[in-house]
C-alpha cells in the first residue's frame, strides 16, 4: 500500500476496546501507560539505546501511527527527521506534541542554535509533570468516559515525580561546589543542570547530529585539567568515542578522569527494567552523578531497585 493509502486509513477505536496509542519516544510511553493504565495500548517507535534525534520512521511504524487512535509525539524538534510526516498526519487524525505546550519562559534555548528550543524537558522532573497533564489531557480527548480514571492515574504519578524530584534535590545538593560540572556526551542536561545546579558541558550541542572536532575536544581538555574535574560520564544512546578521547587526552596532560558512569540521557533503559520507567531512568541519572561527583547517594538510588548500585 501507498504511504498516500496509509494515511487514509481510520484509526477510530471500536466501543469496549483500549485505546490505541503510539507515543514516539520511551518517556512519552511511560507516562501514557502511568496515565492510561488498563484502558490503552500503548507502543513506543523507539526503545532502549535509540537516538531520536536521527531516527527515521519505518514502514511499520507508519502502519502503527495510522491505525492509532492517537499519536503522541515529543516536539521541540527532538524527532528531527519525523517532524514533517507527524505534521502531515495531524491533518488526518489525533496527532500532538505533547512538549510544545510548555510556556516560552520555562524553555531553554542554545546560543549554537538559531530558533531551536532544547527539547531534552523530561530531565527535569517538575517540568516533565506538566508534560503529563498535556498526556492526560490528550487522552480525555481521545476517550472521555475514561476521564475521571485518567485524571486519578494523572494525580497519583504526578505525586510520584514531586517525590522524584525532592529527591534529585536533596541528593544532588551534597555534590561538593568545586565538584558541580557535569560533562557528558551531548548537550542533553541543560534542564537537569538548571534545577539541580551543575554546570553542564556536552561535547557534542543539543542534537547527536552535530560534529565534535578535534578544536572543541582540545578546548575541554583543557577545562577538564583547570578545573580539576574527577569524572565525566558516557550516555547509552550515544556513541562514547568522544568521551574516551576527552579521558585520553587529559591522562596525557597527566590528569586522571575516571568513567562516571553511563547515564539515561534520549531513551529509557531496558524494556521491563526498573530504569526502563521513567522514574527509574532519573533516579539512576541522579543516583550515577552525585556519586561520581562526591556526593552521598543511597545504596540502590531512591527505591533501592538501581541494578549495579
Amino acid at each position: 500500500m501507498s504511504l498516500a493509502g496509509l494515511l487514509c486509513l481510520s484509526g477510530v477505536a471500536q466501543a469496549g476496546e483500549r485505546l490505541s496509542v503510539v507515543a514516539t519516544t520511551g518517556m512519552i510511553a511511560d507516562a501514557v501507560r502511568e496515565v492510561g493504565g488498563d484502558r490503552v495500548e500503548v507502543r513506543a517507535l523507539m526503545g532502549s539505546g535509540v537516538d531520536p534525534h536521527g531516527y527515521r520512521q519505518t514502514r511499520t511504524d507508519i502502519v502503527a501511527m495510522t491505525r492509532a487512535d492517537l499519536v503522541l509525539w515529543h516536539g521541540l524538534y527532538l524527532e528531527a527527521q519525523m517532524e514533517g510526516f507527524l505534521e502531515k498526519l495531524a491533518r488526518r487524525q489525533s496527532v500532538v506534541a505533547v512538549a510544545e505546550s510548555l510556556p516560552t519562559d520555562d524553555l531553554l534555548s542554545h546560543a549554537e542554535y538559531d530558533d531551536r528550543i532544547d527539547p531534552h524537558v523530561w530531565m527535569d522532573p517538575d517540568l516533565w509533570s506538566r508534560v503529563v497533564l498535556v498526556v492526560r489531557d490528550a487522552l480525555i480527548e481521545a476517550s472521555p468516559d475514561d476521564a475521571d480514571v485518567f485524571r486519578d492515574n494523572a494525580d497519583r504519578f504526578r505525586a510520584d515525580l514531586a517525590q522524584l524530584a525532592d529527591y534529585a534535590r536533596r541528593t544532588t545538593a551534597t555534590v561538593p561546589d568545586e565538584s558541580r560540572v557535569l560533562l557528558t556526551a551531548h548537550d542533553a542536561f541543560g534542564y537537569f543542570g538548571r534545577a539541580y545546579d551543575f554546570e553542564v558541558v556536552g561535547i557534542q550541542g543539543i542534537s547527536t547530529q552535530s560534529e565534535a572536532g578535534l578544536s572543541r575536544i582540545r578546548t575541554l581538555v583543557d577545562l577538564l585539567v583547570e578545573r580539576d574535574v574527577q569524572a565525566v560520564f558516557v550516555e547509552s544512546s550515544v556513541s562514547d568515542r568522544n568521551i574516551r578521547a576527552l579521558i585520553e587526552g587529559a591522562a596525557s596532560r597527566g590528569h586522571e578522569i575516571s568513567l562516571g558512569g553511563e547515564l539515561f540521557s534520549d531513551a529509557m533503559g531496558p524494556d521491563g527494567s526498573y530504569e526502563g520507567s521513567y522514574i527509574g531512568m532519573i533516579d539512576h541519572n541522579v543516583t550515577t552523578i552525585t556519586r561520581a561527583l562526591g556526593g552521598e547517594a543511597p545504596a540502590g538510588g531512591m527505591q533501592g531497585r538501581l541494578a549495579g548500585h
